[in-house]
């Protein structure tokens, strides 16, 4: 009995002396959000100074992704978890007159039931850049030799507005192809394809490529042409062609539609006949089979991380404010974030317009109309309003600050107008403002054959009795194109519907006018013969 007790005694100690072993060596959660902190810092110090800095090395650029990647994941779960410390109340008792209602899309993820999981995914993120950090010592020594690309601006939402985010490496990829020289005698002309859906940033790209001095000083001239400019490249390809003989033509075709290959086979073919050697082509589309008429590997480009997006979108919001500052303020823009649904040229929008109104009431207020305006729309419709505005299909967007008075929007993804030619309408004064037109509130914009112009030829007088019978109801609003967010390739149509029955009998109308394959370049307003907006629409 006595040897039983002993042992029972023994093994109770050894367990007592284990877990409280355990206990006090734990980290807490305080202690692992400080740990993630520090490393963060210095994980931000090696990818901000890369970012300033041009670097040619691709498998250098390969480990900066990652730990770009690494760091972006840390900050999206340390801000997550510095979220679960607010409660709803707490902002609630910020803005006088609201209340939070149901913002639970943090609160669920961060419940209690779940603090465990998130101190484990915080620890991992710690431990992942820690050993990044720890194997690209050799790389931050050889950092310091690459020359610096700009002054470095003192906040980095500066550097985000002036640069590509997160495409860095396949900047450096295009670049490395144009200004690749070929081997002596070679007559090949070189052909680099670059894919990936929709409003993933090709053109973009391409247009930050073409800004670049190393490629503005290799290439004479710059020739873009698009689905619709091809019947007239290859009307003027010899005259085009030819003259550029005495130096290097950069070629870019961004291809919208599917691709025509008799007519890209005739315009490669007359490029390598006329063109001096060293000349190149980009092609860009989002059909993978472009690819087979690349000279080399294609490049793939895919959207980047939700957590890329949160932290495009913090920086860009808070500018030189420390969001740690304003905790609040942190846990609105984390949510309006998640409506953005992952897309950067809204997040450019929206960040513009809360960092210029740093006001808890306004941002709850933008948060609740955005958020009331996705669940409607949802409801009403079944998708996402920002999915059928991307799909180049009308959309029904409400007002934050007139109510009474919804729209419809029809984007239409196509060429840029001239600058003289750009709308001054901003789309934040429209949906956030007090933007009000009363020539669109009194006048219908009519169409006729003199005021309709296209490209070449007048419309067919069956569309033009079509647009004349629908009408437009209470006028043609021109959206911007939104030049100061860098992106050059959009404009909108936008009709204001008083009330919110005739959403759906407005939708029936712009369906039949988008039916018709139409060009339209122009609209006047009529009596006052003045000129509203370019643009182009076709199927």
């Amino acid at each position: 009995m006595e040897i039983l007790l002993s042992a029972f005694l023994a093994e109770m100690t050894t367990r007592s002396i284990n877990f409280f072993i355990n206990k006090t060596s734990k980290p807490t959660a305080l202690d692992v959000e400080n740990r993630l902190c520090n490393i963060l810092l210095r994980a931000q110090v090696i990818v901000d100074e890369a970012m300033g800095r041009c670097i040619t090395n691709q498998a250098m650029l390969q480990q900066l992704d990652m730990m770009r990647d690494a760091m972006h994941r840390g900050y999206y779960m340390l801000d997550v978890f510095r979220c679960q410390s607010l409660d709803e109340g707490d902002t609630k008792d910020q803005v006088t007159g609201h209340s939070l209602s149901k913002l639970n899309s943090l609160k669920g993820f961060c419940s209690s039931s779940r603090n465990t999981q998130i101190k484990e995914q915080l620890k991992k993120a710690h431990d992942d850049l820690s050993s990044m950090i720890t194997d690209l010592q050799e790389l931050v020594v050889f950092l310091t030799s690459y020359p610096r690309l700009y002054r470095q601006p003192y906040s980095m939402h500066i550097l985000l507005e002036n640069c590509m985010f997160g495409r860095q490496t396949e900047i450096e990829l295009v670049i490395n192809f144009l200004l690749r020289t070929q081997p002596h005698g070679a007559e090949e002309l070189e052909v680099l394809p670059i894919v990936g859906p929709r409003k993933v940033g090709k053109s973009t790209l391409v247009a930050h490529v073409c800004k670049d001095e190393r490629v503005r000083d290799h290439f004479s001239k710059v020739w873009f042409l698009r689905d619709q400019d091809f019947t007239a490249a290859m009307k003027h390809q010899h005259c085009v062609l030819n003259s550029d003989k005495d130096g290097r033509l950069l070629i870019i075709v961004d291809l919208v539609g599917d691709i025509n290959e008799e007519e890209w086979d005739k315009l490669h073919s007359a490029a390598k006949r006329c063109l001096r050697s060293g000349s190149k082509i980009i092609v860009t589309s989002q059909f993978d089979k472009i690819i087979k008429f690349g000279t080399t590997h294609a490049l793939s480009l895919k959207h980047l991380s939700h957590e890329a997006h949160w932290y495009f979108f913090k920086t860009l919001t808070f500018g030189s404010t420390d969001p740690e500052m304003h905790p609040r303020l942190a846990y609105l823009a984390m949510e309006i974030s998640r409506i953005m649904n992952g897309d950067f040229l809204r997040a450019n929008i929206a960040a513009y317009l809360l960092r210029e109104n740093i006001d808890i009431r306004f941002w709850y207020k933008v948060l609740v109309f955005l958020r009331d305006f996705m669940q409607k729309h949802a409801s009403i419709f079944g998708e996402h309003a920002f999915d059928l505005v991307d799909q180049n299909r009308p959309s029904y967007f409400g007002r934050m600050a007139t109510t009474s008075r919804d729209f419809v929007i029809y984007h239409q993804y196509h060429q840029r107008f001239q600058e003289e030619e750009v709308p001054k309408t901003r789309i934040l004064d429209v949906i956030y403002g007090e933007y009000y037109n009363p020539m669109a509130s009194q006048t219908k914009i009519h169409w006729t054959g003199a005021e309709v112009i296209t490209g070449d030829a007048i419309c067919s007088k069956k569309t033009i009795a079509l647009l004349e019978e629908l009408g437009l109801p209470k006028g043609l609003l021109p959206l911007e194109d939104i030049q100061e967010f860098g992106y050059n390739r959009a404009t909108g149509f936008m009709w204001l519907v008083e009330g919110k029955k005739k959403v759906q009998h407005t939708f029936k109308k712009i369906k039949q006018i988008v039916s018709y394959a139409v060009e339209v370049t122009a609209f006047v307003e009529k009596g006052k013969r003045r000129k509203i907006t370019g643009a182009r629409r076709r199927n």
